[in-house]
Order: structure tokens, then sequence, then C-alpha cells
């Protein structure tokens, strides 16, 4: 018999708030201006090994997802994991802190497929960009300039995040809306008006916000983990086709940023997981497919895996 899931309390499991200081943060930002990329990641790199060494709490928040996906318990390797993954995510930071203090044109964006993209906006039902903590998710949305649409993102700020998004570098306005999920009834009205408008949406679909009880239960590297399906909801109501994109490190000073599948979700479902549930297996299959050409890239330090621990 199926059971609804149940809102957890202690939902988000998960945080966006900084490591380090201010000051450790401006460190950065001074050297990406003066110093430029090579000197940045000259000091990412003692950085990383500090934290994987002498910081065993940050260093379990990657093992959640390190373990799965190396299945390994030698402590060495998972230590050579661990830093290697502290590296990409300071890299990824470094160069979406760059995009805004060195401009657009020092990080090079290619897309594998920006005109498939076009003619999905063209349709006139809007588009939902479906993403997730990978890569570096802000270098793509700086990409989404040049298709001349605007772009809302669905986006909660957390008190004490002290990493600057690459617009706050610049200091114009930032270049697509927000929306934040805190706000009235989610943010559901604001996310419908901007795809009756036919206009882009971004959603992140890795994370829940909130309670469990619009999730549904899939499989992820070899356990169960609840996803939002708020998204495919949406494009149900609305028509919007789904387009998933994520974006990896392709060099040392660029990105590719891939439109890795579309999902057409058809109109008027209801509301349960059922129905929802073959939509994110897709987009869960595709999340893990990513993991497994770019292991080290997948930015979700936190436990998402049900009965893994949590009381």
């Amino acid at each position: 018999m199926h059971k609804e899931p149940s809102a957890r309390e202690d939902r988000p499991q998960w945080t966006s708030s900084s490591i380090g200081s201010s000051f450790q943060h401006n460190i950065f930002y001074f050297l990406i201006r003066y110093g430029g990329r090579g000197v940045s990641y000259a000091l990412l790199n003692c950085v990383a090994l500090y934290y994987t060494l002498f910081r065993p709490a940050i260093r379990k928040k990657a093992d959640y997802y390190l373990i799965r996906r190396f299945k390994t318990k030698n402590p060495f390797k998972k230590l050579f994991h661990c830093y290697r993954i502290y590296v990409d995510l300071g890299k990824a930071l470094i160069d979406r802190a760059a995009i805004g203090i060195r401009g657009p044109e020092y990080i090079t964006i290619t897309s594998n497929d920006l005109g498939g993209l076009f003619k999905l906006i063209h349709e006139g039902h809007g588009v939902i960009l479906l993403t997730a903590h990978v890569g570096c998710w802000q270098a793509a949305m700086a990409q989404l300039r040049s298709l001349n649409t605007p772009v809302s993102l669905l986006l909660h700020r957390e008190e004490g995040d002290l990493d600057l998004h690459y617009y706050e570098h610049t200091g114009v306005s930032k270049p697509f809306h927000i929306i934040d999920p805190l706000g009235y009834m989610g943010g559901v009205l604001e996310m419908m008006e901007v795809l009756k408008k036919g206009e882009v949406l971004s959603i992140m679909g890795d994370r829940v916000f909130g309670s469990d009880r619009k999730t549904a239960s899939v499989n992820f590297l070899g356990g169960k983990v609840r996803l939002p399906f708020s998204a495919f909801k949406l494009a149900s109501a609305t028509g919007a086709p789904i387009v998933i994109l994520f974006s990896h490190k392709s060099g040392t000073g660029s990105y590719e940023m891939t439109l890795d599948r579309v999902i057409r979700v058809p109109s008027h479902l209801g509301k349960s997981e059922k129905e929802f549930y073959p939509y994110v297996v897709q987009f869960a299959e595709t999340l893990e497919s990513y993991t497994e050409r770019y292991p080290y890239q997948f930015f979700n330090f936190f436990d998402m895996w049900e009965n893994s621990g949590r009381q």
C-alpha cells in the first residue's frame, strides 16, 4: 500500500552557508583581481588540503557522496577523493567570482545545443531549466544572457552565506529575476507568471526545500533519495518543456554547458508522488550519469539518502 511521505521537521538537511570568514573570502577576491587564476588556484590547493586533513567535520560532509560514488573504505583513497572534490569546488567558486571581477570574457563558456533551447523558447509556453549543484551553475546562468529572453531563478539566499554571486562583484543589477521559495505560496504564482509570459525559469532539482510532501523517492547511486517534483508539476500546469541543463569544467579557463535531456510532462496531471515519479526518475538518472563522467564536480555536501543513519 502506497504511503504518502510525511513532512520532515528537520528539513533542510543542507545549508548554503559559506565556509570561512569574510576576510578569507576577500583574500581570494583580491588574488583573483590582481593575481589571476593561477595564483588563486595555488592558494586553493593549500586550503583544500588543510580542510581535508585537519577539519574532520568538513571532510565528513563530502563523505556522504564520495563513499557511494567510489565505494571505497580505504582511508587514503577517501582522503584523496575528498581533496579532489574540495579543489574542484574551490575552482568553481573562484571561476564564478572571476566572471564578475575580471569580466565574462575571462571564462570561456560553450554550449552543446543552445539552438535547441532557442527553439523551445519560441514554442511560447516558457521553458523550465532544471539544474543541479554541479560544475559552475552560475557560469551557465551567465551564458543565458545570449538568449535575449528574461530569466528567473528560484533561489533562497541563506543568512551567513558570504560567497558573492558573480554579478555582485560588478556593481550592476543582477542579470536575472530571483524568486524566493520562502515567499508567498512558495513563489508558485510568480513562477507561473514567468512561464505564461513565455520566459525562462531556472529551478534546482537536487535539493528539497521545506517538507517532503512534494517529493518522490527515487534511486540514486545505490540508495533512495527524495527529490522535489515541483518543476514537473509546473510543467504539467503550463505546458512548458523541461530542459535538464548541467555545466562542467572542461579546461583551465573553460566550462561547457550541456542540455542533457528534454522532458515533456503531460498536461493536467494530479498532485501525487506517483504521477510525477517517472519524470523525477529521468532527472535522477541524468544526474547519476553526470557523476559518472565528472565525479568531482557534484557539490551536495549533506546526507541525501534515506535511512542512512539519520534518526
